[in-house]
């Protein structure tokens, strides 16, 4: 890898506001490199979370810890006026609840102390494509899921000896079987955020029984953990209220 290219063009990246072009960053470079050496760089293969690793691997030796946590979150860089193709495609963003055509990029981040480094990430391509029987429109949809490749990515992780104890990660990644994964599979903690519908039962006998009831209808207080059992999972946890106002008086 051309390290001194790659840094110049990602500046290039986040200091633009405009359309980015090879030859736009040939240009501010005064033609010191050339728009085709820069074209030949992006297209001589293709760049995944191993070249990232390789890239990040020496700082995160000096600063990891044991205390340390891995962030999971995904991100939409929105497209609106590219060719749709099998990685720039619609992509359901969870934060605006709407859909939107855009590169959809499933990052994990390594903080320790005051540092945060990113370790992995993975492109969601969707290459089968399929008709929709309600609709009778086009879709796209991928070969494995967001959560399969948090696995995935978090495997990676461990096999690359990182030190961390938590998996922190928004409710779209709170399922049950990844809450598995970190605990049995990987023997780490979690805080994994959850929605409100949620279903938990109040002792191990309520789960048996399958008495559960939705975490909305729950009343305790902030600051006080609530161990509950969940579907799907043969260990407790302890649930985590904390209320946030907004700038309108809602909470």
């Amino acid at each position: 890898m051309n390290k001194q290219l790659l840094d110049l063009y990602s500046d290039y990246l986040i200091s633009s506001f405009n359309q980015t072009t090879a030859t736009g960053l040939s240009k501010l470079l005064d033609g010191s490199v050339s728009h085709d050496k820069i074209s030949r760089f992006l297209a001589e293969r293709k760049y995944t979370s191993k070249d990232l690793w390789k890239e990040v691997k020496s700082t995160i030796r000096q600063i990891e810890s044991d205390t340390a946590v891995l962030i999971v979150d995904d991100t939409i860089q929105e497209k609106p006026y590219s060719d749709e193709n099998e990685l720039i495609c619609w992509h359901y963003d969870h934060s605006t609840g709407r859909t939107m055509k855009g590169i959809n990029i499933l990052n994990m981040l390594y903080s320790s102390d005051d540092a945060k480094i990113p370790v992995a990430f993975e492109l969601i391509e969707k290459p089968v494509v399929f008709s929709d029987i309600a609709t009778k429109k086009q879709k796209r949809k991928s070969n494995i899921t967001k959560n399969q490749l948090m696995q995935k990515m978090l495997t990676v992780c461990t096999d690359n000896q990182l030190k961390y104890r938590y998996v922190l990660a928004d409710s779209w990644f709170s399922s049950s079987d990844n809450m598995n994964f970190v605990h049995h599979n990987l023997n780490k903690h979690f805080v994994f955020a959850l929605k409100s519908n949620r279903t938990v039962a109040l002792s191990m006998e309520d789960k048996k029984a399958g008495n559960f009831v939705r975490i909305d209808s729950l009343n305790y207080p902030e600051g006080y953990p609530l161990k509950v059992w969940m579907k799907g999972m043969n260990f407790p946890v302890l649930l985590h209220r904390q209320i946030f106002t907004n700038k309108d008086g809602s909470t």
